[in-house]
C-alpha cells in the first residue's frame, strides 16, 4: 500500500487561528459540514427502533431499499432499478475510501479520478495499492484499461455539472472495455444553474445499469452527516459482490440509522427546505465575493463556490482569514486548483451575513 498524503485540513491550522482571532469570531466556510437541525420526523425515526437488540442487515431493510429506488425515480428520473441492487453505506466517504479495495484493485491497476477531485478518491486508490491517474479526458488513457473510473457531478470542489453527452461517452467507452464507472452523486439534488443527471438516468445509461455504480449521501440533502447515512446502487452483480465482502468485514449501517434513511428518502419537503437554505446562502456569498473582485468559476450546482482572485490559493486563504473567514485552498483538490479557493455554503444564515459584511 502506498503511503498516504497528509490530511489536508491539518494544514489550515494557521489560517484558522488567524480567522478565529477576528473580533466577531470565525466564519468557517472551509468544510462542508451541515449546520442545520435534523428534521423532527427523521429524529423520531432514529429513536423508534432503538430498542431492537439484534444485528442489523448489511443489505439494509427492504423498506430502505425500496425507498431508495423510489426516491431516485421520483427526484431524479432514474428507472429500472431493483431494490436488491441498493446497499446502505456508513456515509459515502467510507465507501469512497474502500471501494477500490473492495472491487479487487491492487498493484498494477489504475484508478481514474477527476483532475480536481475530493481527496478521498486518491486515498482509496492508494489504500488498495493501485495507481492514480487524474484526468477528465478519455484520450489521456490511451490503450490502457483502468480498473475503475470515478466521476463526480456536481463536482466537489468546482460545482461543475457534466452534460449528458459527456456522461454517455464515458459509459460507452467503459462498457466497451468492461471498466467500472462509479459516479459520486452526493450533490445531485443541489442544481442551481444547471440540472445534474445521474449516471443511472436512462438518457445516460441506455436503460442498463451494467458497469455502473452511483454513490449517494444524505449528509447534505437532509443534514445527516452525524448519522453517517448513504447508499450505493447500480449494477446488481457489482452490488452483490460488495454486499458479500461487507458482510465479512462488518461494514453495517446501524439499524436506527437505516430507519432514519428510509424516512429521509421519502420526505421531499425536508429536501426542499434544505435546498432553500443553501440557495439563500449561495446568493449572499456569491454577490459578496463578486463585489470584491472574485471570479466564480463553474459552481452551477453543489454545495460550494469555486472562487479566484487570480493569485496563489494560499494568498487568498490568508487574505480571507485576516477578515475572519476560513476557506479551503484549491490545492487540496489537485494541482490545477492552485489559484482557487473552495467556499462552502454550510454556515448559518447569521455567519454567512457576517462574512458578507466583512467582505463589504
Amino acid at each position: 500500500m502506498s503511503s498516504l498524503p497528509d490530511f489536508p485540513w491539518d494544514s489550515l491550522a494557521g489560517a484558522k487561528a488567524t480567522a478565529a482571532a477576528h473580533p466577531g469570531g470565525v466564519v468557517d466556510l472551509s468544510v462542508g459540514t451541515p449546520v442545520d437541525p435534523v428534521a423532527p420526523n427523521i429524529r423520531e425515526a432514529l429513536a423508534s427502533v432503538s430498542e431492537i437488540p439484534g444485528y442489523p442487515q448489511t443489505h439494509g431493510t427492504p423498506q430502505l431499499r425500496a425507498a431508495a429506488v423510489e426516491s431516485l425515480r421520483r427526484r431524479h428520473g432514474v428507472t429500472g432499478l431493483e431494490p436488491d441492487a441498493v446497499l446502505p453505506t456508513i456515509g459515502s466517504k467510507e465507501l469512497v475510501a474502500w471501494l477500490p479495495k473492495l472491487i479487487g484493485a491492487g498493484p498494477g491497476d489504475t484508478v481514474v479520478i477527476p483532475e480536481l477531485a475530493y481527496p478521498t478518491y486518491e486515498v482509496g486508490a492508494l489504500l488498495a495499492g493501485a495507481s492514480v491517474l487524474r484526468s477528465d479526458s478519455l484520450f489521456a488513457l490511451g490503450p490502457q484499461r483502468p480498473k475503475m473510473i470515478w466521476l463526480n457531478s456536481p463536482s466537489n470542489p468546482t460545482g461543475r455539472v457534466l452534460g449528458v453527452d459527456h456522461l454517455r461517452k464515458v459509459v460507452e467507452w467503459a462498457r466497451e472495455r468492461d471498466v467500472l464507472v462509479v459516479s459520486d452523486e452526493c450533490y445531485l439534488a443541489l442544481g442551481w444553474e444547471a440540472e445534474p443527471l445521474s449516471i443511472l438516468h436512462p438518457s445516460v445509461s441506455g436503460g442498463s445499469t451494467a458497469n455502473l455504480l452511483a454513490v449517494h449521501s444524505l449528509s447534505k440533502s437532509a443534514s445527516l452527516a452525524s448519522y453517517r447515512a448513504g447508499f450505493v446502487t447500480g449494477d446488481p452483480a457489482v452490488v452483490a459482490r460488495l454486499l458479500e465482502v461487507r458482510k465479512h468485514a462488518g461494514m453495517i449501517v446501524p439499524r436506527p440509522v437505516q430507519e432514519a434513511i428510509t424516512v429521509a428518502l421519502a420526505d421531499d419537503e425536508v429536501l426542499a427546505t434544505q435546498r432553500e437554505r443553501y440557495a439563500r446562502r449561495r446568493m449572499v456569498l456569491q454577490k459578496a465575493l463578486q463585489d470584491n473582485g472574485f471570479t466564480i468559476d463553474h459552481s452551477e450546482a453543489g454545495l460550494y463556490l469555486w472562487a479566484s482572485r487570480g493569485e496563489d490559493a494560499w494568498t487568498t486563504v490568508n487574505w480571507l482569514a485576516e477578515r475572519g473567514i476560513l476557506v479551503a485552498p484549491g490545492t487540496f483538490y489537485g494541482p490545477k486548483g492552485g489559484q482557487h479557493v473552495r467556499v462552502a455554503l454550510t454556515a448559518t444564515d447569521e455567519r454567512v451575513e457576517a462574512a458578507a459584511e466583512r467582505l463589504g
